[in-house]
């Protein structure tokens, strides 16, 4: 028995020994051994591998016929399958098809070669080999002749499908694209037969000065300037569009589970300390009820007939002392009861993990295209919410309270409901570290921002975007994004618009950065364009009194003062929280903010998710996201048509600086249009950026800069010099106009 379990360890050993390569290693070796085998069968095909190269071509003619070089090559192709396991395009169904492609082709071969004829080496050498011959004979002792035929051209048709990953809708749009270049060939052949038909007739070269249009005046020029960039900026974007949507399929086990369950501490003890508590200020209560959520326990008491809840609520920190715990909430009355709720925190907190959200019945019965995970009430209720009846969200408080693992969630619980097709992401994040981690997934627009110009660029972007995407629905005569898909072939995929820190961007540009944010907000539901805005330093300059009125959906964490819960909440309430994504989320749906305990998403898990999209499917960026634009389609669309941008400009250059006050005395105008036309001018290269309260700087000593140039005497030569006369014949000529206008004025005034 001991020699027996000896043998047994060793080979155990040599077991373990052989199987320590590691996967990359495997791979490595199996592609080099079937690299080999198929040049050495292409060698051998062609008499080039020696002796044993012949007795190799007979067999493989035996086996394939005149298709072994065809399983040469395939064998050579599936080498290089082995090497390339992050290929979209390549999955076990490529090799099924390749399979199946080739038996079915051997077998129509042999179907027709062996019709009639005996059976040889010499007559299967020339057909399909015995691959072929076995699909043949039994297809023909079955299905008879044409059935076999039939069998076969479906089986072909099978392993084209597989291999190349298509469908019936992709070759009915590559036909409709050859139907499309040949009547494209068609028109332009047609165009230039009659461009040779025409003769053209020359005109003098009087006639074509006198029909030249005049040189633009001053005045205006500045507006037909800007329209001209308008129209060409306009013209070359698109809106976007995908495909039908893929389903997505990303497994759960990406995600970890937890099933820890937390600790509220002696319950009775507690209830009998909030009961004797009250009886010592003279207020009779009763716990009615105690509910147990993953980071507090609530006690809900019934106060008795006639007294006040303030009274209550003012002994929030004596119960605090009598419970020995703290932070106490209080919540009176709770929604839909006529209790009063004491929330007090748990001995131990038990995590509550994004797999046990998503996989509630509440994710998978919600009726909204972009539910999101929120967490766990006090009663241990998931709760989901849909971004699109949001429609934006606000996400704020302390630093290390839960934001960008809420951030995260939110990411998370998306990209497991739609593909890259249905859904797209732009994400701003200035710290660099949270949010670049998502770089690579086919979800993503462009790559995370971390810039503040680039951020601006991408809002501004969305913007022109969201009008155009207005001007399709109204020209499709539907009202929302989910009909125009439900009508349209073409897919408009939602965007959401992430920004992890707002204050960074509003502390370099919160005007435009404000306007912009506006802007999407107030018009971007209909069209599917969606912003989630996170920041940690919640003040008003911030988290201005325009953006939370056009985003009325927000979370808030644990903040430091009460007035920071009123800056997010409208109320206090925020400052009681435990931090470590204890929240309070308030929605237009809900009368009243509610506590949960947000869900935790670890590192590993969102590496997990990012790689199994990356291994899917490749991005497509679209980097003009972030290039600037100037004009049409931002929110200074307005000033493009302001008839008083030419007066403006004069005022600063006959003042030689530049402000929105000096504007206001001058063109006697109200304070917004003034700003708006600072701005506009700043954008064009007119002024400076702002500097405090000093006066911007004055970047153009004339009007004629912007157009390059000097003055109105090189104008005038300029209009007067032909295209192929020299300088110096323009200058002559243009000296004689002002002599003869000299002469005409003393005749006038004579």
């Amino acid at each position: 028995m001991a020699k027996r379990r000896k043998r047994s360890s060793k080979k155990k050993q040599r077991s373990s020994a052989l199987g320590g390569l590691s996967q990359g290693a495997k791979r490595g070796l199996l592609f080099i051994l079937l690299l080999a085998a198929g040049a050495i069968m292409i060698l051998s095909a062609f008499q080039l591998a020696g002796v044993a190269g012949q007795y190799i071509d007979q067999v493989m003619a035996l086996a394939f016929g005149w298709t072994r070089l065809v399983a040469a090559l395939v064998l050579i192709v599936f080498a290089f399958g082995l090497v390339m396991p992050n290929s979209e395009r390549i999955t076990p169904w490529t090799y099924i098809g390749g399979l199946l492609f080739f038996l079915g082709f051997t077998g129509l071969l042999d179907l027709f070669a062996l019709k009639n004829q005996e059976l040889s080496e010499r007559v299967l050498a020339a057909s399909g080999g015995y691959a072929g011959l076995l699909v043949q004979q039994l297809g023909t002792m079955t299905i008879g002749f044409w059935g076999t035929f039939v069998a076969a051209l479906a089986i072909i048709s099978i392993g084209l499908v597989l291999m190349l990953h298509t469908s019936w809708e992709d070759v009915q749009n590559l036909l409709s694209l050859f139907q499309r270049a040949e009547i494209e060939e068609e028109e332009d052949e047609e165009e230039f037969e009659e461009f040779e038909d025409e003769v053209p007739e020359e005109e003098p070269m009087e006639e074509e000065e006198d029909e030249e249009e005049p040189a633009p005046k001053k005045r205006g020029r500045v507006k037909a300037f800007l329209q001209q960039q308008d129209s060409s900026d306009e013209a070359e974007e698109t809106v976007l569009t995908t495909k039908r949507a893929k389903p997505v399929e990303l497994p759960l086990d990406l995600l970890v589970d937890n099933n820890t369950k937390p600790n509220s501490g002696n319950v009775k003890k507690n209830s009998e300390i909030i009961e004797q508590t009250f009886a010592d200020f003279n207020i009779d209560v009763e716990v009615e009820d105690v509910a147990t959520g993953p980071t507090i326990t609530q006690y809900a008491i019934s106060p008795a007939q006639g007294v006040k809840i303030s009274r209550i609520v003012a002994l929030q920190n004596d119960l605090a002392l009598a419970l020995a715990a703290h932070p106490i909430r209080i919540e009176a009355p709770i929604p839909g009861r006529s209790l009063v709720g004491i929330e007090v925190p748990n001995k131990s907190i038990a995590p509550v993990t994004l797999r046990s959200l998503i996989e509630s019945s509440a994710f998978k019965k919600a009726d909204t295209s972009l539910t999101f995970a929120l967490g766990k009430d006090v009663s241990g209720k998931a709760w989901v919410a849909g971004l699109e009846k949001a429609p934006h969200l606000l996400v704020a408080g302390a630093t290390g309270s839960g934001k960008s693992v809420c951030l995260n969630n939110i990411i998370v619980s998306l990209l497991y409901q739609h593909g890259p097709d249905a859904l797209k992401f732009i994400m701003v994040d200035p710290k660099r570290v949270e949010l670049p981690a998502y770089n690579g997934i086919p979800h993503l627009l462009v790559p995370p921002i971390t810039k503040a110009d680039d951020a601006i660029n991408a809002l501004k972007w969305t913007v022109r975007e969201m009008e155009r995407r207005l001007d399709v629905l109204s020209a499709a005569g539907v009202r929302n994004i989910a009909s125009y898909n439900k009508k349209s072939d073409e897919q408009m995929p939602y965007i959401v618009f992430i920004i992890d820190e707002l204050a960074d961007l509003m502390s370099q540009s919160a005007r435009e950065v404000e306007g912009l944010i506006v802007r999407i907000a107030q018009m971007a539901r209909a069209v599917g364009i969606h912003l989630v805005l996170a920041t940690q330093r919640p003040s008003v300059d911030v988290i201005t009194g325009t953006i939370k009125a056009n985003v009325p959906t927000r979370i808030a964490f644990a903040v430091a003062s009460q007035t920071d819960s009123r800056t997010i909440l409208d109320y206090a309430g925020a400052e009681k929280l435990l931090g470590r994504g204890d929240m309070l989320f308030m929605s237009p749906s809900l009368s009243k903010a509610r506590r949960m305990q947000g869900a935790f998403l670890s590192d590993k898990e969102i590496a997990n998710v990012v790689k199994a999209l990356k291994d899917e499917e490749v991005p497509d960026y679209n980097y003009d996201i972030t290039e600037g634009q100037k004009g049409g389609g931002t929110a200074l669309d307005s000033e493009d048509s302001d008839d008083l941008i030419e007066d403006a400009v004069e005022v600063i250059l006959a003042a030689g600086k530049a402000s929105t006050s000096l504007l206001q005395r001058r063109l006697k105008v109200g304070y917004s249009r003034a700003a708006r036309m600072m701005d506009l001018l700043e954008e064009q290269g007119v002024i400076g950026p702002q500097q405090g309260s000093k006066p911007r700087e004055v970047l153009i000593e004339s009007l004629d800069e912007l157009y390059g140039v000097d003055s109105d005497e090189d104008e005038g030569k300029q209009a007067f010099a032909d295209e192929d006369a020299p300088e110096e014949e323009g200058e002559e000529m243009y000296e004689e106009d002002m002599e003869l206008e000299e002469d005409l004025d003393d005749e006038e005034t004579f």
